[in-house]
């Protein structure tokens, strides 16, 4: 007997397909869990440096596994093979995903050819953020570096990814630019494809 509107049953949580699902986590209960992902970690350290340096560890962790997702979601497994596209992807799809909406701006540096700026105007990391006086320059933006690293490296794009704060004339709080530097084999590599 065929039942109308009768919901499909699966043995096995295995056997259920991948859907889409909500896309939406609420920001409060972000904000709650990356603060305390922060706090734990600068009771683990001594300095800003490590400190930056444990928030990109654990954004890199999250990067390889929101490329595995995207992947299959989004591109039927297929994964990006050239620079620009897989830079778009990141500015794009990825930002998308994270954050709601496209990244401000992605950028080719000017003064070194393996160089690539992702810009936010207020990056969701360091918008409900004070930092004390005595941490200076700390950037939660390391987190966001980290996952960029971390999606990059996972489609065979190595490179050192970096956070900075830039100061905007007439803006209270500089942007944020995820500074990219590929890898040396990325260029060449590029460079064979044409």
């Amino acid at each position: 007997m065929i039942g109308v509107g009768k919901v499909k049953q699966y043995s096995n949580v295995l056997d259920k397909p991948l859907s889409k699902g909500k896309q939406e986590v609420s920001l409060s209960a972000f904000a709650f869990l990356f603060s305390e992902l922060v706090q734990y970690n600068q009771t683990q350290v001594d300095n800003i440096s490590e400190l930056e340096r444990r928030l990109e560890d654990a954004g890199y962790a999250v990067g390889a596994r929101v490329l595995e997702l995207l992947c299959h979601r989004e591109k039927g497994n297929r994964r990006e093979t050239r620079l620009l596209g897989i830079l778009s992807f990141v500015h794009s799809t990825v930002w998308k995903v994270l954050f709601g909406k496209v990244a401000d701006s992605l950028e080719k540096g000017t003064e070194h050819e393996d160089e690539y700026m992702i810009s936010e105007k207020e990056l969701l990391v360091n918008r409900f953020i004070s930092i004390p006086k005595d941490m200076g320059t700390f950037n939660c933006g390391a987190f966001v570096a980290g996952i960029v690293r971390g999606v990059l490296d996972g489609a065979g794009f190595p490179a050192v990814v970096t956070a900075h704060f830039v100061p905007m004339e007439g803006q209270q709080r500089p942007r944020t630019t995820i500074l990219i530097k590929f890898a040396e084999e990325v260029l060449r590599r590029e460079a064979r494809l044409g």
